[in-house]
């Protein structure tokens, strides 16, 4: 119990702190949106003491490698799937979702659906050959019949580049809700986050991670739930009711004339509210559409942090039953997210879910506190701050799934499998896992507060494609083509991620501060043009002016961070040119580097992956 000293301790702070700080105050109109300060710091305090309970009954579990990597292997299929659908639904996927839907109506729609359908690839081709194979990495699979040394030291710094990516993503969105809504300081947010995920790990491992995911995952489809109702009332629970009077609603026309298509002078004849509803307002390029269906696809079944979650289970069944489990839970989920996110543009408005976030991300809290608040105020309250500690649930159970991957490529694929060999008994292996597992938490904490005033969205993209273009064809490949060497998985891994990363910095993903300047400019000349013929501007119109007057000068002489003045490439996603280059490179080096044992060895990979002969079990691990 002592050593759980310390997390208890850091519960104890946050939670004095969160006491001290002021209600957050959302600005609506000529109303005032308060959130009770009381009421969210107890929903948090719940959240914390719950998962703090989880954390202490996994350490009396945690004994071995086995349990710290994979729980054992004893998670049942449907337990591993809610864990997998809570692993997947992030804090970005709750929040940021629904504030797509709000802000760029069907493109938002599209961004949910994309998710879901990744797990078709994952459950025909991933799933079963993973548990077959692995053990506790993704190095296990890729090692199986290749040379160890390269591969893992290969697939290790890829495991931690993502890993990384995706603690700064889910750490910086942390820091930002916490000091949105709480008030409490950017800095202090991430820490305390990043630590508390350090002890659920740490102590816990991936049992105290799987249960703090299924519970996550439990809150998550409840709080989904709630919104689906409470819009559904509102709109007779007909979605082309809903449709219909978001494509009427003035604000919604207003946004995407103003906002988003940033026409000055409305079109004759046009209807902003039905263009709400077409594809084509957040991602204009229908190239781009297919780039990010393949990111999506192929980038979720190579996330380290998702295929670790088939070995914890007992067998190939249970694995294919997490899969089909969490595809209807993460399809019921975007279902409903799809109406809270569509309900939040209509009864909240964009306008107002951009001023308090320009992401649009506080679209669901938004929605709860003002249409809770038709019923009581008190309900709005509470329905607010339970979102707010399900979202903080979520960032704790993602970043403790993400930390467990990193470490296990660092202490399992570098530390035990080269550097010692296999040598290393358990006890030097679970402290190995332990002390990284630290590390890999700091690095992202200090990364995370480094990256305070960045817009790290791209992150996100960068993830999703590295794992698409470097992970997904050396998995594949390795488990399905006889000819796969060594030399073409460490190629794919390579070239895919390195070409992934490449492209993004070079794509209108990262900020051009000229083109920015241009689009301000459009509109200063079509607003002065219309001051010059003689017509008097609204007071709307004289806030467009001003501020793209501003934006000019701000962007005019600017350059991204590679001193570009436009993107090279057109795509904001590298998937439909990264993972081609990532298959041809795994192809390419396999031919000019090929392998008499490895591809002699296939026969037992392609038995092994598909009967489960010779699987290792918990106790053999």
């Amino acid at each position: 119990m002592k050593r759980l000293s310390h997390i208890v301790a850091l519960a104890v702070a946050l939670t004095m702190l969160a006491v001290a700080v002021p209600a957050v105050s959302f600005a609506a109109g000529p109303a005032a949106l308060e959130g009770n300060r009381a009421i969210t710091v107890t929903m948090f305090l719940i959240v914390i003491a719950i998962t703090l309970g989880i954390v202490i009954w996994a350490a009396r579990r945690t004994r071995t490698t086995s349990d710290f990597y994979a729980a054992g292997s004893a998670i049942t299929g449907v337990q591993n799937g809610f864990a997998i659908a809570g692993d997947f639904c992030s804090a970005a996927t709750f929040l940021g979702v629904a504030g797509l839907i709000s802000l760029f109506g069907f493109d938002g729609l599209y961004w949910s659906i994309g998710p879901m359908m990744a797990f078709v690839t994952i459950l025909l081709l991933i799933a079963e050959p993973c548990r077959n194979l692995g053990k506790y990495t993704v190095g296990d699979i890729l090692s199986f019949r290749a040379s160890p040394v390269p591969v893992r030291a290969s697939i290790a710094i890829v495991t931690v580049v993502l890993s990384i990516m995706y603690l700064i993503l889910q750490m910086v969105g942390a820091g930002r809700l916490m000091q949105l809504l709480l008030g409490i300081p950017y800095q202090v947010s991430v820490v305390g986050v990043g630590i508390l995920m350090i002890g659920y790990v740490m102590f816990g491992g991936m049992i105290a991670t799987t249960w703090v995911q299924i519970i996550k995952a439990c809150l998550l489809m409840f709080g989904g739930l709630i919104l689906f109702i409470l819009v559904g009332v509102k709109v007779g629970f007909n979605p082309f009711a809903l449709f219909s009077d978001v494509a009427g609603s003035q604000a919604i026309r207003d946004w995407v004339q103003t906002a988003v298509m940033k026409d000055a002078v409305p079109r004759a004849g046009f209807d902003y509210g039905q263009r709400f509803l077409e594809p084509g307002l957040f991602m204009s390029n229908p190239w781009d559409q297919l780039a990010n269906c393949i990111g999506f696809l192929l980038g979720t079944a190579g996330m380290p942090h998702i295929l670790m979650r088939f070995f914890t289970v007992p067998d190939a069944k249970a694995a294919r039953k997490s899969v089909v489990v969490a595809m209807f839970l993460i399809g019921g989920f975007f279902i409903m997210t799809a109406f809270s996110g569509f309900g939040a543009a209509l009864f909240v408005t964009p306008q107002l879910i951009a001023k308090v976030d320009p992401g649009g991300n506080m679209a669901n809290l938004l929605l709860a506190k003002i249409i809770g608040s038709e019923i009581a105020p008190w309900v709005g309250d509470v329905l607010m701050a339970f979102l707010c500690a399900v979202a903080f649930a979520t960032i704790l159970a993602v970043v403790s799934g993400v930390v467990l991957a990193g470490a296990g490529g660092i202490s399992h694929d570098i530390w035990v499998s080269i550097v010692r060999k296999g040598k290393a008994d358990q006890r030097e292996q679970l402290i190995a896992a332990k002390i990284t597992s630290v590390f890999v938490g700091i690095g992202g904490i200090l990364i995370a507060m480094a990256s305070e005033k960045q817009n790290v969205a791209h992150v996100g993209i960068i993830a999703f494609g590295v794992a698409a273009s470097g992970n997904f064809p050396a998995v594949i490949l390795s488990l399905f083509w006889r000819k796969m060497s060594t030399a073409g998985i460490c190629a794919a891994l390579l070239f895919g991620t390195v070409g992934a990363v490449g492209l993004v910095l070079v794509s209108p993903t990262m900020q051009y501060p000229k083109v920015i300047a241009a689009s301000a400019q459009k509109i200063v000349t079509t607003l002065e043009k219309k001051q010059v013929d003689g017509a008097v501007l609204t007071e709307k119109e004289l806030a467009s002016l001003a501020k793209a007057r501003d934006d000019y000068a701000k962007n005019r002489d600017g350059t991204s961070i590679l001193g570009l003045d436009k993107p090279l490439y057109p795509m904001k996603n590298p998937g439909i040119a990264s993972v081609p280059l990532g298959f041809l490179a795994a192809i390419v080096f396999s031919l000019l580097f090929p392998n008499k044992r490895e591809e002699k060895a296939f026969d037992e990979v392609y038995v092994r992956q598909n009967t489960g002969i010779g699987i290792s079990r918990a106790l053999e691990h």
